[in-house]
């Protein structure tokens, strides 16, 4: 009797940690998602959407930035999409044919998707070095990037294997938070 108990608290005890993990799978790459950004001082941005396309393991995605909601910089001889504030922050498109997919568990192209650059108002020309990733993890809820320094002259060539992101771990680095004025980035 009690080898019973035991496995039935084994299977309690697994079914239990099953729906503990459910939550973060509940949220479908699937559809269209709104692309926000959150300032400092508690604001919300809708900056465009992105469209997942499921496909077997991985999924593909298109991303769509809202024009009417981005200013356009001319930066060292480049245009750039912006967001105004206490900073500038501006996208900047990967440059590289890649593979636009991303699994549950990876979601680097799509990080490489989301680049920016943050400049003081005042400051002139594009500023690569001052690059920001936003480091993604998936939740109930959608997808939340934490924002990390990043150098962007690193793809002013192209990488020697164009399918592996470059910008992995030893390439970015943590910032304190709240030290940008765009603090997070989610897509729900």
């Amino acid at each position: 009797m009690s080898l019973n108990l035991r496995q039935l608290a084994c299977m309690l005890f697994g079914f239990s940690a099953i729906a503990l993990s459910l939550p973060a799978a509940a949220w479908e790459l699937s559809g269209s998602k709104m692309i926000r950004v959150q300032t400092r001082e508690g604001k919300t941005i809708e900056i465009g959407s992105v469209e997942f396309t499921p496909r077997g393991e991985s999924t593909s995605f298109a991303l769509h930035l809202d024009h009417a909601q981005l200013k356009d910089f001319f930066l060292s001889m480049k245009e750039f999409k912006c967001l105004e504030g206490e900073e500038i922050h501006c996208h900047v498109p990967y440059p590289y044919p890649n593979p636009g997919t991303i699994t549950r568990n990876d979601l680097r192209w799509l990080e490489h998707s989301l680049l920016f650059l943050y400049k003081q108002p005042k400051d002139f020309g594009a500023r690569l070095w001052n690059g920001l990733y936003y480091k993604m993890a998936l939740t109930e809820k959608g997808i939340v990037g934490t924002p990390q320094a990043v150098d962007l002259v690193q793809i002013g060539a192209p990488p020697a294997d164009t399918s592996i992101p470059p910008y992995g771990p030893g390439e970015r680095s943590d910032i304190t938070p709240d030290s940008r004025w765009i603090r997070s980035l989610s897509i729900e």
